[in-house]
């Protein structure tokens, strides 16, 4: 019997907050696993919370840092807050909806082939000490990348070079695109489709993989980001379980998880949510991106990549980073074994100032003795939690000793990837912090 009334309760929620933004949800049991809560229930001031939040998107949109916005918070399973601000462009024409969906960039690594990456791990098919030429036998004879394992990878701490613009690959001097490398009609050749009549070559990601192979190893091992290795990651997921990438993490994560609008190429799928448009393309696709990946290499990939390419909602989301910090359960369901959670959620290589985790960002070494302005992200959040930033204006944040994740949505790169207001406000870390001094003392 109160199994029944949690579900009837959870239903009336979610109509409830549906009807508040006069949208309709994807499906009911989408939110299957999370209850609905309130700040002051969970120990935290609600009138603290809503004053400061408010006042910072304000200021945010103010400054046009993004034209809107949304802000989700669960404390302990239980989502306290979840508010939507703003609108899709600075028209102010489309409201923005807790239903809308994201482009949520480089978040990507840790929702896409990350969980991927740790089941495989579970399941004994990946080492992570090992050399990575085991996998990725292409570096078998690489002189600079044959003994590079994937645990200094994932950590950034390969030496791997940060980026490569495969862009340049495809665009003449005169701007204009490269016909053996990209069409406006689909065939055989060219089925990948990147945007709205725009199909790159079938097999460029193998000229892809081939510039990555030949890509320059830095000799000293420090930190630094780097983003190649993600565009090699859903092969290797691929090759090891014998399923398409995608598949694999619909079967294995999205659908389990009851985050049915976790996936690629949105676009291309008979979804009633609105998908928020990101950035006014003046090179590439000439037009308005929206449903179609912002980033240029998952785009050449044809929209499904591990570097960028996922799309979906603030409670999708949260049901991904609820399991992550409850250490691969979630709902009674166990996706990844605590113990490889907890291992990838770690500092590993802290005597060499290494913050970052495996596939995941950390909180800055010192970060607790800083002012927030220093701060990534907000001094309060432990030195256990783990998340990661997308270049969209995107961010998620996972804190298992506080039992807090925090989820920013935003399209600061509308009209343009030069608005860096968000960072230059630290609106992200400031919203965050907001949760942690709201929580009341016992």
């Amino acid at each position: 019997m109160r199994y029944l009334l949690f579900i009837l309760v959870g239903l009336f929620v979610v109509s409830a907050r549906s009807q508040e933004d006069n949208v309709v949800p994807l499906e009911i049991k989408a939110t299957r696993g999370l209850v609905y809560g309130t700040l002051a229930n969970m120990g935290m001031d609600s009138t603290f919370v809503h004053s400061k939040v408010d006042s910072i998107i304000r200021n945010g949109i103010k400054n046009k840092a993004f034209p809107g916005a949304q802000v989700l918070v669960a404390k302990q399973g239980t989502v306290v807050f979840h508010e939507r601000y703003g609108y899709h462009t600075y028209d102010s024409i489309q409201q923005v909806s807790k239903e809308d969906i994201y482009d949520l960039a480089s978040v990507t690594k840790i929702a896409g082939p990350l969980p991927a990456l740790m089941k495989l791990v579970d399941d004994g098919k990946l080492d992570l000490d090992v050399p990575f030429s085991n996998y990725w036998t292409h570096w078998k004879n690489s002189k600079d990348k044959k003994d590079l394992s994937l645990r200094e990878i994932l950590a950034h701490q390969a030496g791997l070079s940060p980026y490569i613009v495969f862009l340049n690959k495809i665009i003449k001097k005169n701007g204009k695109l490269k016909r053996r490398f990209v069409r406006n009609k689909a065939n055989n050749r060219f089925n990948k489709q990147a945007y709205e009549g725009l199909y790159v070559k079938t097999n460029f990601n193998q000229k892809m993989y081939r510039i990555i192979n030949r890509s320059k190893v830095n000799e000293i091992k420090k930190y630094k980001y780097s983003g190649l290795a993600f565009l090699l990651f859903p092969k290797i997921i691929e090759q090891l379980t014998g399923k398409p990438y995608e598949t694999y993490l619909q079967e294995n994560f999205y659908s389990p998880l009851g985050a049915n609008t976790l996936g690629f190429r949105p676009r291309t799928k008979d979804y009633r949510n609105q998908i928020i448009p990101t950035e006014l393309d003046t090179i590439y696709r000439h037009a308005l991106t929206q449903g179609w990946v912002h980033d240029e290499n998952a785009s050449l990939l044809g929209g499904i990549s591990g570097n960028a390419g996922l799309f979906g909602t603030a409670i999708d989301l949260a049901k991904l980073m609820q399991m992550y910090q409850n250490y691969g359960n979630f709902n009674g369901k166990r996706f990844i074994t605590e113990s490889t959670v907890k291992e990838f959620s770690r500092v590993q290589y802290p005597d060499n100032g290494n913050r970052r985790g495996l596939g995941f960002d950390k909180p800055l070494l010192d970060n607790s003795e800083l002012p927030l302005e220093e701060a990534y992200p907000a001094p309060e959040a432990s030195p256990m939690s783990f998340g990661h930033s997308g270049f969209t204006g995107t961010f998620v944040w996972a804190d298992p000793e506080n039992q807090l994740v925090f989820i920013f949505l935003s399209n600061r790169v509308y009209p343009t990837r030069k608005n860096r207001n968000l960072y230059d406000l630290n609106i992200r870390g400031a919203l965050q912090q907001v949760f942690y001094q709201a929580i009341l003392p016992n």
